[in-house]
């Protein structure tokens, strides 16, 4: 049974109000306790005291180079033509997402106005947070029902009510898209049809393709060739300082 599935699953179940418990496999714990070690914070490759080498892949530089370019599939805050271009890579029970999230909102504050700083979200759901896939698919259907500012607004009330690690009530997605705007009944058929699992699914291999194994997972893209991978979340000074040495490049 993939994520979708199991999400789908858990979705019914919560709107037939059972409560069904999610026992998640051993392994897949331990792979997220790695994942949580070695990517949320940070970045870096840690010594355990003996004898290193150099990498013999490609560069996170390099691998960041194959992200996708932005396109009018993509939800996107700013102008799609911007001098810089935050690419996001996210999973919506991620909390280092969640805190990142807010750094994100904080940079368009601040250079939305402007028109050269943009902001495109994707999904990259991971498999410890099963919920996180039927969301990402949640929000999807809101944006094909109520367009870009519906998908935005919609993110932010998941983000903002959802306690992280896999505890959002599902109950509470159709409750959200009638807040936004959403024909409940038009959302409820989208996702039990699953019909945006694809580009879901390609996103996900799309975030991988370009370097990233964990969750947030972010590429500034500016204009003048550069890309600069960001895993983790950032903070806001950290994101501002890399945003600014972009821009000052003629």
């Amino acid at each position: 049974m993939d994520i979708y599935t199991s999400g789908r699953r858990l979705y019914t179940s919560a709107m037939n109000e059972s409560k069904n418990n999610l026992f998640v496999p051993a392994a897949i714990i331990i792979a997220g306790a790695l994942i949580a070690a070695g990517i949320y914070f940070g970045g870096g490759i840690s010594s355990n005291g003996g004898e290193s080498q150099e990498p013999t892949g490609p560069s996170a530089e390099e691998l960041a180079k194959n992200v996708k370019p932005v396109s009018a599939d993509d939800h996107i805050i700013g102008n799609a033509k911007a001098q810089v271009i935050v690419i996001e890579y996210s999973d919506l029970e991620c909390p280092f997402c969640k805190t990142f999230h807010v750094t994100m909102q904080q940079i368009m504050d601040t250079y939305e106005d402007g028109g050269k700083v943009a902001w495109v979200y994707r999904h990259f759901p991971l498999n410890i947070h099963p919920k996180a896939a039927t969301e990402a698919l949640a929000t999807e259907c809101v944006a094909s029902l109520g367009g870009n500012d519906a998908f935005w607004k919609y993110t932010n009330k998941i983000f903002e009510i959802t306690p992280s690690n896999n505890q959002l009530d599902l109950a509470e997605l159709p409750k959200l898209a009638k807040e936004v705007g959403v024909d409940v009944q038009k959302f409820d058929d989208c996702m039990n049809a699953g019909t945006y699992k694809q580009k879901v699914d390609t996103q996900m291999n799309d975030a991988i393709k370009a370097g990233g194994d964990g969750t947030p997972f972010s590429i500034i893209v500016g204009s003048g060739g550069d890309y600069i991978p960001l895993v983790g979340a950032y903070s806001y000074e950290e994101v501002k300082q890399i945003i600014d040495s972009l821009l000052a490049k003629k």
